[in-house]
């Protein structure tokens, strides 16, 4: 026991004062004291010397010693960590390194652009659900079941309940506004829609659109006209032509789309506008008179319009941009075109 005492004490001093410089000195004291040769294993191996009366205080003694060259070996260990990184050592006192900074979808930018024009008029901003409930995608919007109207969309249905589908137009929220706020109303609607479309060059399962709607006594024809000679103005520039043609929508009567002259061509022809000069970028109309009684409005005192955009529609008229499936593949080369905007 005597003799296993002053054998520890000689290696304790050489532990205590061990100071490596590099990896290298580290390695060696690992192969030295902690190896499978090394001293610790060989001063354990001197228990059999030890009278059994004595084994459980040289037991103790001997653990004490093992602790004690292990953690004086963990003191050090940031070395061998260094030595074995692949990379340079990091400095933290120096500066970082700058993160490239991301940019705005095109997409965005246009949906600010359009909402901003319309709170300019006095235009709010309304949001709804992405799943919604039969009701006010289609029943509330004068399409009953039997409607043909139906047809003009391909839904998604909610596999569990087929009364709930993934909303095909954000008319859906003017319908939620007419159920919940009192009248005047006069709001925006920006959100993504669904179709279930086969994904192409010119189509996409889903879209982005911003429908507006205002409702008030005495809101006439004259007044959607108007307004929507601001948005085009502000968005397309003053010489920016545009016209109006009659058209079909269930949730409005009159209704009407609005084309403008190419903003490639100039109205000259081109491919975009297939050779007409003309681009349709919405549908409008006044809002008919059955969609206001299923908000129990009386279509006698209050008339109102409502209008609906395509964002990919404006944004390809803005950017030439001329494949919607660009718009959500998270390609940075498309996407850095757009980093000054």
């Amino acid at each position: 026991m005597q003799s296993l005492q002053d054998i520890l004490e000689q290696y304790e001093k050489e532990i205590r004062s061990f100071a490596p410089e590099n990896a290298a000195d580290l390695e060696a004291y690992r192969i030295k004291f902690l190896g499978t040769k090394g001293i610790v294993k060989q001063v354990f191996g001197e228990m059999k010397n030890v009278p059994p009366a004595e084994k459980r205080d040289a037991g103790q003694l001997l653990n004490a010693f093992k602790e004690m060259a292990e953690l004086q070996y963990e003191s050090f260990k940031h070395l061998a960590d260094a030595q074995g990184s692949k990379g340079p050592a990091i400095d933290i006192s120096l500066p970082g390194d700058a993160l490239p900074l991301g940019t705005r979808h095109p997409l965005r930018v246009i949906e600010n652009k359009i909402v901003s024009i319309f709170e300019k008029l006095g235009f709010s901003v309304a949001t709804g659900p992405e799943i919604e409930d039969d009701w006010h995608n289609f029943n509330s919007l004068n399409m009953p079941a039997d409607h043909p109207a139906r047809d003009m969309q391909d839904t998604f249905y909610v596999s569990q309940n087929p009364d709930w589908v993934l909303r095909t137009h954000t008319s859906s929220v003017q319908a939620r506004i007419l159920e919940t706020t009192p009248l005047p109303v006069r709001v925006i609607c920006p959100g993504r829609v669904y179709r279930n479309e086969t994904i192409s060059a010119r189509a996409h399962c889903f879209f982005h659109q911003c429908e507006g709607l205002y409702v008030a006594k005495d809101v006439s024809f004259a007044d959607l006209k108007q307004t929507l000679y601001y948005f085009v103005t502000e968005m397309f520039g003053a010489d920016t032509k545009l016209r109006f043609r009659p058209s079909y929508f269930p949730f409005t009567e009159p209704s009407a789309e609005m084309d403008i002259s190419c903003t490639v061509c100039g109205g000259s022809g081109c491919n975009l506008c297939k050779h007409t000069g003309w681009v349709e970028i919405l549908g409008c109309g006044m809002v008919h008179p059955n969609m206001l009684r299923n908000f129990n409005i009386d279509p006698e005192e209050y008339t109102g319009f409502a209008f609906g955009m395509g964002v990919e529609r404006i944004t390809q008229l803005k950017f030439q941009v001329n494949d919607l499936r660009l718009y959500s593949q998270n390609d940075v080369r498309f996407l850095r075109q757009f980093e000054a905007l």
